[in-house]
């Protein structure tokens, strides 16, 4: 038996390749999705099986007992379809088989508005998590597969909660069916609305935060009368965490949120949680958020250790203020994630024994370093050294 594996473009007959058409009429046994295997053309063989799951297919086709099998798929055979779960199965049973491409959503998207695609960043929300606030930070329009639980509304409640409601988004439905439809608007208008099954999303790209190395100027902030973390401690602070691609991150006391906004723009599709109890200081992280585009920065209500409870495991935590929960903050954190990086400024010498003495009982070996920092600053025609308050940094399980 061969099978031929075949991508039915949109879903109309129009945006089938002749491969696929000619495919289609010598195959002996057609399985595929319920809805494909209804709107085969005349000529078809009747012997259909409703089947998804690559093992449920691989079983009709094996049942088959047939020298022409056709496996079909919806979209493109390459772009986030089921073949690509298939394949492996038949090459693990020595099925031969050929692979038919097709036209994709994003094709007939990208055709519909006449716009080029090759700069899209192409996502999958189809029956998966997707974090649409992550990949319109990626600096391209993000172009999303929607479905299951992630429709349209969903996605673009992501890009509102985020402060991205006046984001531009364009919506395609029932792409090349009679009633195609295409909707532009903003993000907060696209959440209200209602819309067909088949739908894609184009989200056009966020304002990007700046791009430099750690330890941003202090000036830069909005800081009100919220104490906020000096440049240079901030500096050393994204060192000891060194922030990677799509990680958790809490900051804990987050104050102005300077921590957060540089771990946001460090961070490539990381989530920062910004979690403080004082309203001036949440509506500073707010307003910094804003200032410098870090969209992927969560301002978290509430006083640790629960306002922690249900965020996700963090990789990394800072933790700037604990309102004396300093032991329960950083044990809830190690339970979440027993890997997790810790990283703890220390004023008081108290607060570093406390944090000296959990990490003992945890059996943790800790990196303890202190930063005395002076900036000079003009007295008359003189400039004289003004010292900072010395910080303690104490932390566990980073990267040399």
């Amino acid at each position: 038996m061969r099978v031929s594996l075949l991508a039915l473009g949109g879903g109309t007959q129009a945006t089938w390749t002749e491969q696929c058409k000619q495919s289609l009429l010598r195959a002996q046994c057609i399985v595929g999705a319920a809805r494909l295997l209804e709107n085969l053309p005349d000529g078809c063989t009747q012997r259909r099986v409703a089947a998804t799951k690559p093992q449920k297919i691989l079983e009709a086709l094996q049942g088959a007992e047939c020298d022409e099998a056709a496996v079909v798929y919806s979209g493109d055979t390459g772009f986030y379809s089921g073949c690509r779960n298939l394949v492996p199965l038949l090459q693990a049973q020595d099925i031969p088989y050929v692979v038919c491409p097709g036209i994709s959503s994003v094709q007939l998207m990208a055709a519909a508005l006449h716009r080029p695609w090759q700069d899209w960043l192409l996502v999958s929300a189809h029956g998966v998590q997707c974090d649409a606030v992550a990949a319109v930070m990626q600096g391209k329009p993000a172009f999303f597969l929607t479905g299951g639980s992630l429709g349209v509304p969903e996605l673009c409640s992501q890009l509102t909660d985020a402060g991205l409601g006046d984001l531009p988004v364009t919506v395609g439905e029932n792409l090349s069916y009679p009633d195609q439809r295409i909707v532009e608007g903003t993000a907060a208008q696209m959440q209200r609305e209602t819309f067909a099954p088949l739908c894609v999303l184009l989200a056009e790209a966020a304002p990007q935060p700046p791009r430099r190395m750690p330890g941003w100027p202090d000036a830069w902030f909005i800081r009100g009368k919220v104490p906020m973390t000096k440049r240079q401690v901030r500096a050393a602070i994204l060192a000891a965490l060194n922030p990677g691609p799509e990680e958790v991150f809490w900051d804990v006391g987050a104050g102005t949120g300077s921590v957060s906004v540089e771990l946001a723009a460090a961070s490539q599709g990381g989530t920062v949680y910004a979690v403080e109890c004082e309203e001036s200081a949440l509506e500073l992280i707010r307003q910094n958020r804003e200032k410098f585009h870090v969209w992927n920065v969560r301002a978290i209500p509430g006083r640790a250790p629960r306002a922690l409870e249900d965020l996700p495991a963090p990789d990394a935590v800072f933790v700037g203020g604990s309102k004396g929960k300093m032991e329960e903050i950083l044990r809830l954190a190690l339970k979440k994630n027993p890997a997790v990086r810790l990283c703890v400024s220390c004023i008081a010498l108290e607060t570093l024994e406390t944090v000296l003495a959990f990490c003992r009982e945890q059996g943790l070996t800790p990196m303890v370093t202190q930063l005395a920092v002076s900036e000079a600053q003009p007295v008359g025609r003189l400039h004289l050294m003004m010292a900072q308050n010395p910080i303690f940094l104490a932390t566990v399980q980073c990267d040399d």
